[in-house]
């Protein structure tokens, strides 16, 4: 009588029965992909990311609360941003008065900075910041001041274009060369050439410190609505941020993300300038410069 083992061997050695099995395992894949599909998405992974954007360009303007732009007929360029992106609707600042703001935003810190002082007391500092971390993770950085004389000047102020140079952070870092501060006149007409990450700072009238909401919202329009469009298919971002209030609202502010990947409509939940920057360390994922590290990032508003 034949050995039962040698037959079972010579059995599951057999071309028919390998491919069998080969098909039910194919087949018990299949059915465990259609089982996760039809519990729904994973909504905690998704949570946890944001895109990597090809750009992102970030415009701050300047001490108004978040009512005296969103809903404001002086503002409708602002609001049309809002409309068609995310609109942040219990976006804070830190601070009073401006120039700590911005160091948080950039740095993830006020560096002890509690007024408007040029050049702010302790720097030039080697800390952390947006710019340095995105170079040393291999992408592009820049900023773009209106009223700037000249690339990379230190100046602190240039009357003749409204310029001030406590709204220019970058500046005050010994580990981020000064030539990437660049005047507006280098704002590209070819958004492809633009730096990954870039920040714009309007002078001293066109940011709403010295002039009006409709001023600004008139200068953001007819300088950076051209790259808004573009962002959307072409895997860029704009976001339209304040440095604080005007002292009347907790430091309330309006800050809006347009482009792609963002979902429209509002989102209300407590973000901060550590939040903003958070964000844009983790889409290209550097270090985290200060109080970033400890914030978390802004991901409800991603399609």
């Amino acid at each position: 009588m034949p050995d039962p083992s040698v037959h079972d061997r010579f059995a599951f050695r057999s071309p028919g029965r390998l491919a069998l099995l080969i098909a039910l395992a194919a087949l018990t894949a299949i059915a465990s992909v259609l089982a996760l599909a039809a519990a729904g998405p994973r909504r905690g992974a998704y949570a946890a990311a944001v895109p990597t954007p090809d750009h992102v360009v970030v415009v701050v303007f300047e001490n108004h609360n978040y009512s005296q732009i969103i809903g404001s007929s002086s503002a409708p360029y602002i609001n049309s941003l809002a409309n068609g992106g995310a609109n942040l609707t219990n976006f804070f600042a830190e601070t009073h008065p401006s120039e700590p703001n911005y160091f948080a935003l950039f740095s993830g810190s006020t560096q002890g900075i509690t007024d408007d002082a040029c050049p702010p007391p302790g720097s030039p500092y080697n800390r952390a910041n947006l710019g340095t971390e995105v170079r040393n993770v291999g992408r592009s950085w820049g900023s773009y001041n209106e009223g700037l004389p000249s690339e990379g000047s230190t100046v602190c102020s240039n009357s003749a274009g409204k310029y001030a140079r406590k709204h220019n952070p970058w500046f005050s870092f010994s580990n981020l060369p000064a030539s990437t501060g660049h005047t507006f006149a280098q704002w590209p007409t070819d958004f492809t050439t633009l730096p990954t990450v870039s920040f714009v700072v309007p002078n001293l009238c066109n940011d709403m410190h010295d002039c009006s909401v409709g001023t600004g919202d008139t200068w953001l329009k007819n300088k950076i609505d051209g790259y808004a469009q573009w962002a959307k298919t072409h895997n860029s971002v704009l976001v339209v941020t304040f440095d604080e209030d005007n002292g009347s609202a907790g430091n309330k502010i309006a800050t809006v993300f347009y482009g792609a990947h963002v979902k429209t409509g509002p989102d209300a939940t407590q973000y901060n300038h550590y939040n903003l920057l958070r964000t844009i360390e983790d889409m290209y994922g550097t270090t985290h410069a200060g109080n970033a590290g400890t914030a978390s990032p802004i991901t409800a508003i991603w399609q």
